[in-house]
C-alpha cells in the first residue's frame, strides 16, 4: 500500500497564548486522532518538531553552507508529521482532513512517498 507523508504546517507563536489546560486539550486531541489511525492500521509514524532551531542546508555560490532556521520571515514552519498509508491521494487527503491540524489555525502538505522497491 502507498505510503504518504503529511506534513504540518503552523505558526508557533500562536500557541504562545494557551492555557496549559489549552495545551493539554489540543495534545489529547491529536492523541486520539493518531491511536484511531494506529487501530486502523493507518499510522507508521508521527512526530512533533521542536518549534525552535533547526538548520537549513544549501548550496550558495558554489559552497555547502549551513544557516540557521527556520527563518524569522517565515511565518508558518514545519511543526510535525505523520507517515500513513493510503491507497490514493484521495485516501491520503481524506485522512490529512480527518486531523486536528485541519481544524485549527495550520495547513497540511501531503506528499506520496516514492517506493524503494523493496
Amino acid at each position: 500500500m502507498p505510503m504518504f507523508m503529511l506534513l504540518l504546517a503552523d505558526d508557533p507563536s500562536e500557541y504562545a497564548e494557551m492555557s496549559p489546560a489549552e495545551l493539554q486539550a489540543v495534545i489529547e486531541r491529536y492523541s486520539a486522532w493518531s491511536h484511531g489511525l494506529a487501530q486502523q492500521g493507518k499510522l507508521r509514524d508521527g512526530q512533533k518538531l521542536r518549534d525552535e532551531g533547526g538548520r537549513v542546508v544549501r548550496t550558495e555560490g558554489g559552497k555547502v553552507v549551513v544557516r540557521d532556521g527556520p527563518y524569522a520571515e517565515l511565518k508558518e514552519i514545519v511543526s510535525g508529521y505523520f507517515l500513513v498509508d493510503a491507497a490514493d491521494y484521495t485516501e491520503a487527503v481524506a485522512i490529512a482532513m480527518s486531523c486536528p491540524h485541519a481544524q485549527s489555525r495550520g495547513s497540511i502538505m501531503v506528499r506520496e512517498i516514492e517506493p524503494t522497491g523493496e
